[in-house]
């Protein structure tokens, strides 16, 4: 769908809840997917990161999570993230929850701030998706791999721009 500008405050509304639940145990709380890119075209999804100095420590993370009603997804094939769902019956929001500096933490946030500083690669991404969503809508797997190919060409660029810039995650977003 056409980029809302409601998606920034819906995340907003996560991390302040987020971060009072964290506190201080999560390194960082941010928007990332392409609901955080300003003007994207994006499946309504709130996608959130937060970032722990260890995935091993689930004390730090998961009792907080579901007794804010997250529903933890303990069998999602992912093993470098811990995979949380939105509370049944509220707006679409998938919370990954990453090991701080990992490469899996790193990606989301550097893809994410090319695209805010680069329209036209936001652009060639959201014709690409648009695309890939025309012609796989009944297959997630399909359309995934499909715009696999474009999103390791983004972040080439990318790298290529953060080598260049200098490039850090900039402080977090909650």
């Amino acid at each position: 769908m056409p980029y809302d500008p409601a998606w920034p405050a819906m995340f907003a509304k996560w991390g302040t809840c987020l971060r009072i639940a964290l506190g201080d145990a999560v390194a960082r709380i941010d928007h990332i997917g392409s609901t955080s890119v300003p003007g994207l075209a994006a499946k309504p999804v709130i996608d959130i990161q937060i970032s722990v100095a260890s995935l091993e420590a689930t004390d730090a993370f998961l009792r907080p999570l579901t007794e804010m009603g997250l529903v933890y997804r303990a069998d999602n094939p992912e093993r470098t993230k811990r995979y949380f769902r939105e509370p049944p019956g509220q707006h679409r929001t998938h919370v990954h929850v990453r090991q701080m500096g990992s490469f899996s933490q790193q990606f989301p946030l550097l893809f994410r701030d090319y695209l805010r500083c680069h329209t036209a690669a936001a652009n060639e991404y959201a014709a690409a998706k648009k695309h890939c969503a025309a012609k796989f809508r009944n297959d997630r797997p399909a359309y995934v791999q499909a715009k696999d190919a474009f999103v390791w060409d983004i972040i080439r660029r990318a790298d290529a721009w953060a080598q260049h810039a200098g490039w850090a995650p900039g402080p977090s977003d909650a």
